[in-house]
């Protein structure tokens, strides 16, 4: 009697362990969708095509959300170029149905941010109540991308402010930043960045905020940012990363000058692969004035 309880008890493990596979949980702060962050000034072949490939081919669900720009034509403008490029699944996102947008929103496969003012873009989609969503699916997955102003948008820390930014000394406070989308967690990034000599506006935003790394990304250029973090460059120009986070900074009131020691500065071009490694013990040297976005 007994063997014969041990025997089904046996069996009823054995049956346990095979009928149900091993649940695999992705951790919660891990992305599951890529990034495309494009620096402007237009968007190459190779950029485009490698989009869509991520995205799941030209049948992927692309939607274009052009509500950076004024412009009433934007979004006809993308829809046609996408077309050019072999899409032949393209909307535009229409915001004046919230409920019709956060739907067609969880169908896409790639959502591409156009550019213009992205302090436009963001009210736009916080009036619509459709940030979330953008976030949800690319948690779930899709790719998400933007060129200029869709580009900056990414990050949590967006600048804003456009030329108005002082471009001829690195001030403490000299650059505006603002709430993005957040999906590019621990980066400020800068587009048109070389061909508009936009260095000394990165590098004081990123001295005002030393624990997040400054990503400047010059025109037809874009930097592809895997799921898992390791960031690869695409197009013609180059890519700066400004990290101040293992840096010693020295107290700068709002307006004057800041001195700091320690920030790196690498530069990347078309075929080079960079992570943003967690910051060393070094950077509890570092000193803000002013609180991460």
């Amino acid at each position: 009697m007994i063997m014969r309880h041990l025997l089904a008890l046996l069996i009823f493990l054995f049956a346990a362990c095979t009928a149900a596979p091993h649940a695999t949980h992705a951790p919660a702060d891990l992305a599951q969708g890529a990034l495309l962050a494009v620096g402007g000034g237009g968007t190459t072949k190779e950029i485009t095509q490698r989009a869509l490939e991520l995205a799941g081919g030209m049948h992927a669900r692309l939607l274009i959300i052009p509500h950076a720009s004024e412009r009433p034509q934007a979004g006809a403008e993308s829809l046609a170029f996408w077309r050019e490029q072999g899409a032949d699944e393209v909307r535009v996102l229409d915001l004046t149905d919230p409920a019709r947008a956060r739907a067609e929103i969880g169908e896409a496969d790639f959502l591409w941010l156009g550019g213009g003012d992205q302090n436009r873009l963001l009210l736009l989609l916080r009036e619509a109540g459709v940030v979330e969503a953008i976030r949800s699916r690319w948690l779930a997955g899709a790719l998400v991308g933007g060129t200029s102003a869709g580009a900056a948008a990414l990050s949590a820390a967006m600048i804003v402010g456009g030329e108005s930014a002082d471009l001829e000394s690195v001030r403490a406070g000299g650059t505006q930043l603002a709430n993005g989308i957040g999906l590019w967690k621990g980066v400020i990034v800068d587009q048109h960045f070389l061909k508009r000599q936009r260095f000394n506006r990165l590098l004081a935003a990123v001295l005002d905020r030393p624990a997040l790394v400054g990503v400047g990304i010059d025109e037809r250029t874009a930097v592809l940012v895997h799921p898992d973090g390791s960031c690869e460059v695409l197009g013609e120009g180059g890519v700066i990363v400004l990290d101040a986070r293992s840096s010693i900074l020295r107290d700068a009131t709002a307006g004057s000058s800041h001195s700091a020691s320690g920030v790196t500065l690498a530069l990347y071009r078309k075929g080079d692969r960079f992570t943003l490694a967690p910051s060393g013990s070094g950077a509890d040297r570092s000193r803000s004035r002013s609180t991460a976005l």
